[in-house]
């Protein structure tokens, strides 16, 4: 199969495990407290809208970041409810769940506003920050960069201190693992452990990368917005996050795309010297459950495309 071919799969980490996604299925796989490993599936669903949208630059990337934070939560939810806990104890999770469709609607309507949330945070206070240096700081283009570079810190600061954590850091970990299993994959190489554990940790389309050209985009697109008075700078940002990940996101798919023209793939380094924070080494039990993951999609996805075959 050719690289044209060949399908695109994403991923991200939970507690104790990963998980992958495919054209049409999404898999995690975690270790348990008994070490078995345990598989949660689920089917890539999209409104319609959404989906219209994800076939329209600037704005697929919203659709996709809603899609992700929505399918992603629930797959951490899951993880989260399990990974410390002996099977043998399951039987108390399910005397304390909702229904089915109540706990999704939920769990995947708070991944998106824990999101939302999140982005203004990190959109607002580097606003108020560089705000107060405006008696040494005065002329807009000046307030500007150090407003993005408010925000570089705040960001950098933030994943240095949860990667400090022993839970976050087997979380990033995991997202080491994951890295590796799809450049494994990408490379064509056997998913075996040896292969995957020689595999870089860093990977073009991370979500990291996404997180850091969102900085890098917004100073050059507040340019073009005033700054004064402040309440209207605040609102310039909150309007323009739409627009920032929108444009952040066709950056990433652009650095993945050139990424082996040896000029141009240094466009992605940024995002890949974030890696170096958001991502560990993991170890080799981790990575199995890597590879278990995304064999179980793969098995899924197979499945799946034989049984339209069956039906055409």
């Amino acid at each position: 199969m050719s690289d044209a071919q060949k399908p695109i799969y994403g991923g991200q980490a939970v507690m104790e495990g990963v998980m992958f996604g495919g054209k049409r299925s999404l898999v995690t796989a975690i270790r348990r407290k008994d070490q078995t490993i345990e598989y949660f599936h689920s089917k890539r669903k999209s409104s319609p809208f959404l989906t219209k949208l994800k076939k329209i630059p600037f704005l697929r990337g919203i659709a996709a970041i809603i899609e992700a934070s929505a399918n992603g939560t629930m797959h951490l939810n899951f993880s989260s409810e399990r990974y410390d806990l002996d099977p043998s104890e399951d039987a108390t999770l399910a005397e304390k769940k909702e229904s089915r469709l109540s706990l999704v609607l939920g769990v995947a309507t708070l991944g998106v506003l824990s999101f939302l949330f999140g982005k203004v945070l990190f959109t607002l206070i580097p606003v108020f920050l560089a705000q107060l240096t405006r008696p040494i700081f005065s002329s807009d283009l000046s307030q500007i960069l150090i407003e993005g570079l408010f925000k570089l810190i705040l960001l950098l600061v933030y994943i240095y201190v949860i990667s400090q954590t022993p839970l976050i850091k087997r979380v990033f970990q995991y997202h080491g693992a994951e890295h590796k299993v799809i450049n494994a994959y990408e490379n064509q190489l056997p998913l075996t452990v040896e292969n995957v554990q020689k595999s870089s940790r860093l990977h073009y389309r991370c979500g990291s990368s996404f997180i850091l050209f969102t900085v890098i985009v917004g100073v050059f697109v507040y340019m073009l917005v005033p700054l004064d008075p402040l309440w209207l700078r605040i609102v310039d940002r909150l309007l323009l996050i739409p627009v920032v990940l929108g444009i952040a996101f066709e950056v990433l798919q652009l650095t993945n795309k050139v990424r082996d023209i040896p000029i141009l793939r240094f466009l992605g380094y940024p995002g890949l010297w974030l890696q170096l924070l958001t991502t560990k080494e993991p170890s080799d039990d981790q990575v199995e459950v890597a590879i278990a993951s995304f064999n179980e999609l793969l098995r899924i996805e197979s499945e799946d495309i034989q049984t339209e075959d069956k039906i055409v």
